[in-house]
Order: structure tokens, then sequence, then C-alpha cells
């Protein structure tokens, strides 16, 4: 028997010459490309995914002052309603790819999903704010089953030439669903309560978790592989010793840090003098996510045209932008900074993702793995810091942070930029 199992038994010419249905069933099944129908439920079920996952990640984020007037929490502890599930997302990257590479991306994915909204709608009984940041993190571990493995199962089941859309069709989903998150959020809270608005999310939750379970094409490329930790290590250093992806993996840690920091604290901003904004209008600013939907789609498909290297400088350069804008002192200058931002991070966060995928051929999901692992690290780690900067300088001392940390990311992408494209991956 030939010990690959990725090799189909009919290729081995020892073998007696299979028939032609036979040989028909054991080659490689096509990858979906762009327009087929198997391409349209693909993208289509992974904008669910995606954004379910956003609309429960973040859908508290923009809560996180009730949450200061209720338990008395300051802005920095409560930020942990959100860094507390991003921080176990980062942490079970890695574990779940390994539970992929085992047992499959889609059981995965849809286990992930059901649990995660299960947990959600359990926060909204929650007795006070340390059992509602437990509940949390608690989700934070369920919820990464699906983004861990989402960039790998994309890679292997759409054609090289349609990945970049695709792509950036997922990240939209991410897009919409934050946006969709907080928005539904916030004016549920101000209607009946912050924990309607909890417990509105987890019903969705579920119902959005059994529409991907229907839609959601089984993995055709997907062969499985038994988790051995010296090939895991031997995958991760290889991965680490390669030209590109040590920066794609800084990249992805600074945007993500940087876009959570940011919304973490634009509600606290908006709603001090001069603006003094209701929660529901501090929550209409979040439909500038609508923004990074467009952004995300429109990025892949230009980087599929022109090259990964030469757009994702302009992304991150437009957030460094939209930062400067706000921290003037008109309201409609801060809009229109945050939608600049919001930009160029999803547009940034769809090429960086997309080439993670195109410089590995093997371990993929590990690859996908580290790359969500340091994004979802950014958003734990510099959205606690920005808390502390908030105490100290207020919405300057947030901006002073997240500027320093954007020309990090701006030097990463310009060194990016100079990277020789593998074989496999012309751009």
């Amino acid at each position: 028997m030939p010990s690959d199992p990725s090799v189909p038994t009919c290729a081995y010419p020892a073998l007696p010459a299979p028939s032609p249905a036979a040989s028909a069933a054991c080659a490689p099944a096509a990858r979906h490309v762009a327009g087929s129908a198997g391409y349209r439920r693909t993208s289509a079920a992974m904008f669910v995914g995606g954004f379910t996952t956003f609309a429960m990640l973040y859908g508290l984020q923009p809560l996180m002052p009730l949450f200061s007037a209720e338990f008395g929490a300051s802005p920095a502890a409560a930020s942990g309603v959100v860094s507390a599930a991003t921080g176990t997302m980062a942490a079970m990257l890695i574990p779940a790819s390994l539970l992929a590479d085992r047992y499959g991306r889609k059981p995965l994915m849809n286990a992930a999903l059901f649990a995660g909204a299960v947990l959600m709608l359990a926060a909204a009984f929650a007795h006070d704010f340390a059992e509602l940041v437990w509940l949390r993190a608690l989700m934070g571990v369920a919820l990464a089953g699906l983004p861990a493995v989402a960039m790998a199962y994309l890679a292997e089941e759409i054609d090289p030439a349609s990945l970049g859309r695709s792509m950036g069709l997922y990240i939209a989903g991410n897009a919409l669903g934050g946006m969709s998150g907080r928005l539904a959020a916030s004016l549920l809270a101000d209607a009946l309560g912050w924990r309607w608005a909890v417990g509105a999310l987890g019903v969705f939750g579920l119902a959005a978790a059994l529409l991907f379970w229907h839609s959601l094409p089984a993995s055709r490329q997907f062969r499985a592989r038994r988790v051995r930790l010296a090939a895991l290590a031997a995958g991760a250093r290889g991965h680490f010793a390669d030209a590109g992806l040590p920066w794609l993996f800084l990249v992805g840690f600074v945007l993500m840090g940087c876009m959570v920091s940011l919304y973490n604290y634009l509600g606290y901003r908006l709603g001090d003098a001069p603006f003094s904004l209701s929660h529901s209008a501090q929550g209409a600013v979040f439909g500038l996510y609508v923004v990074g939907m467009a952004a995300s789609a429109w990025a892949g498909r230009l980087a599929d045209r022109w090259g990964r290297r030469h757009v994702l400088w302009w992304m991150v350069a437009a957030m460094a932008a939209g930062l400067a804008l706000t921290v003037a002192p008109s309201l409609w200058v801060i809009v229109a900074g945050v939608a600049l931002f919001t930009f160029g991070f999803f547009g940034a966060h769809a090429v960086a993702s997309s080439w993670v995928g195109r410089r590995v051929s093997e371990h993929r999901a590990l690859a996908s793995a580290l790359y969500l692992t340091a994004f979802y690290l950014g958003a734990s780690t510099l959205g606690s810091a920005s808390g502390l900067m908030w105490h100290a300088g207020g919405w300057f001392g947030v901006a002073a942070l997240l500027g320093a940390a954007l020309l990090v990311c701006l030097a990463a992408a310009l060194k990016l930029r100079t990277l020789a494209p593998l074989p496999h991956a012309p751009r």
C-alpha cells in the first residue's frame, strides 16, 4: 500500500491498470474557480462563517461604556470583554489547526460556530462582570476553530487565480459581521438592555451555524494527517525561516491591535465632551465597517492583478493617514479618519492573509494559524495597552501608541515589497 494518502492508488504502475471510471474517481478533484457553482457555495458559506464569528466576537465592543457604568469597570478593564475572547482565541488557534489536520476542516468549523453561539447565549445570563469575562474567554476558545482553518480551507479548495477574490469575500464577511454585530448590540442595548443584546447575538449565532453547516461544501483537497509534534516543530521552524512569513505575522499583529484599539476607545471619546453622543449614535459609527467590506473585496482583486507587494504598503499608509485625522476636533473629520482607517485595515488584512496562503505549500493550516495567532494577540495586547494610554493621555495617548505601531507595520510592508516571489506564487 502507498504510504502517502494524498497520492491516489491508481497512480502506482505496479498495480493493475484501472478502468476509465476508476481513473476518474481517483483523479484529484479540480479546485473551485470563480464563477463556478462550487466557488459560489464556498464563498457564500465562508462569508456567513466570517460574518457570524466577528459579530459574536466584537458585538460587545460598543457596550464597554455600559459595563463601566453598571459594574464600575475602568475603560481598560471593560476592554476585557474583547481582549479575553481574542486572547484565548489566539492561544487556541494552533491546537485547532492540529485538530483540523487530523479530523478535517469543515467538521471543526461547524463545531466552532455552534459552541461559540451557545457560550454567547450563556453570557447574557452572567451574574457579574467577572463571570461575563470568563464566558467570553471560553467563547474565544470555541470560536478559534473557524478562523484557524478558514484560510487554509480556502487556499486548498479555491483555484490560486481566484484565491484573492475569495479571501476578500471571506474578510468582507468579517467586516459586515463586525459592523452588524456592533450596531445591533448598540441599538438593542439602548432599547432593552445589554443582556437582551447579548442574547440576541447568541440566537443569531445558532441560526447562522445551521446555515453554515448546510451550505459549505465538503473538502475535496484535504488529506488527513496524524499529529506529530516533531513535524509541527519542523513546520513552524520552516515558516519562521521563510523570508516573508515572519514579516507577515508582524503585519497581522499590528493591524488587528490597531483596529481593536481604535474602536475600543472611540466610544469613550465620542461620549465625552464636546461630542457627547448618545450610545446609539456612537454605535452608528460602527456602520463605517461597510467601508471595510468594500475594501477587502477590492484589495483582493487588486492584489490578484497587480501583486500583493504593491498593494499592502498602500493599505497600511491609508490606516496611518486615517489615524492622523482622528485627532482633529471636528466630528466629521474624525468620522472621515475612522472610515479611511477602516478601509486600510480590511484591505491590508485581505492582502496579507492571502499572501500567507501563497507563501507555503506544506503545513498550510499551521501557517494560517501562526498568522492569526499574531493577529489576535495584537488585538489582546495592544487593545489592553491602549487602555493604559487612554488613562494617561486620553485620545492623544491612544493615537500616539497606534501611530508608532503603524510605522513599524509600514516598515514591514516595505520590506515585503522587496521580497522575491516563490516559484509557485508568482506575485
